[in-house]
């Protein structure tokens, strides 16, 4: 409007062939003005109804709850003492927490003191109680295999077979290594294998996470139970990084997730700042007090939104 408001205010001032000239270009001029105006508008418009959409879109994605793979399941939790309802070093343990965050109901079957060859036992203890009704098995174990200085061990035993093969040529009877897995029950890497064979043929079909040792210092009961740091190989001449790695092996082998919790909970009872986190920093930095299994438990819950609870 601006443009024809001027058109016509420049017009008047030209002479009569001026105007029969600007007169043409008036009768020319206001409806090209017009049709551009019409066009610039129509094309607006869908721009216009365009960007509310992406913005009421990019807007349900904001609010969008994300639901946690967790929320609402049935857990088992196999361990130790730090698992243990009946251990008084926190009167909330991890699981606790995740059932109070993420409503995860517990069954817990940790013992205080007992080590990966325990296992089975819990895990046929599950099947009696509550046979296939649960979702996963979360096994928190191996500290004190350290303690108790299990022997490492190995993962397989090996021994000459015939197997048939042929790839480029006729088949035929070859000698070849094979590899069994070892079950030892004297060993550590035996007792896994035992109690994850169990466990594999007992549930196929649920979730099992395996959780490392958590760093561990000074625990001093009494004259006969009185445990070093971990900074001390144990009596078979292990450290206890030893034992966690073995946990994060065992993964590979068997086919099951692994949360290192060695290296992701953050909980270092080796330097002082950290002995808030622990029963007592005199005498138990073995077993987190609540602060600390709650510092375990966000761990657990951001690391387990990564992993199906059920299949």
């Amino acid at each position: 409007m601006h443009v024809i408001t001027s058109f016509l205010y420049i017009s008047t001032k030209f002479k009569p062939t001026e105007m029969m000239i600007n007169k043409f270009m008036f009768r020319n001029f206001v409806p090209a003005c017009m049709v551009a105006c019409a066009v610039v508008m129509g094309v607006m418009a869908p721009c216009n109804s365009f960007a509310k959409k992406a913005k009421a879109q990019k807007k349900a994605k904001t609010e969008t709850a994300i639901v946690h793979p967790w929320q609402g399941k049935r857990v088992a939790y196999f361990g130790d003492s730090i698992t243990d309802p009946n251990n008084k070093a926190a009167s909330n343990k991890y699981w606790n927490f995740l059932e109070e965050w993420l409503g995860i109901k517990p069954f817990v079957y940790a013992v205080s003191g007992r080590m990966w060859n325990d296992i089975p036992r819990q895990a046929n203890k599950l099947k009696a109680e509550h046979g296939d009704d649960f979702d996963a098995i979360l096994i928190f174990m191996g500290t004190n295999d350290y303690n108790n200085a299990v022997p490492m061990g190995k993962w397989y035993d090996e021994r000459m077979e015939k197997v048939e093969y042929g790839h480029q040529y006729v088949k035929r009877m070859e000698n070849r290594m094979r590899r069994y897995p070892s079950f030892d029950k004297d060993t550590y890497k035996g007792r896994i294998n035992i109690a994850l064979d169990s466990l594999k043929k007992m549930y196929p079909t649920k979730q099992i996470v395996l959780l490392t040792p958590i760093h561990r210092a000074g625990f001093y009961a009494n004259d006969k139970n009185w445990q070093c740091t971990e900074d001390y190989m144990n009596r078979c001449g292990e450290y206890l990084d030893s034992y966690v790695d073995a946990v994060k092996e065992a993964g590979n082998i068997w086919a099951v997730p692994v949360i290192d919790l060695n290296a992701t909970c953050g909980l270092y009872p080796m330097q002082d700042g950290f002995a808030q986190y622990f029963n007592k920093a005199d005498t138990d930095r073995l077993h987190p007090n609540n602060m600390g299994h709650e510092r375990m438990a966000k761990t657990l819950m951001y690391q387990l939104m990564s992993l199906p609870c059920t299949f």
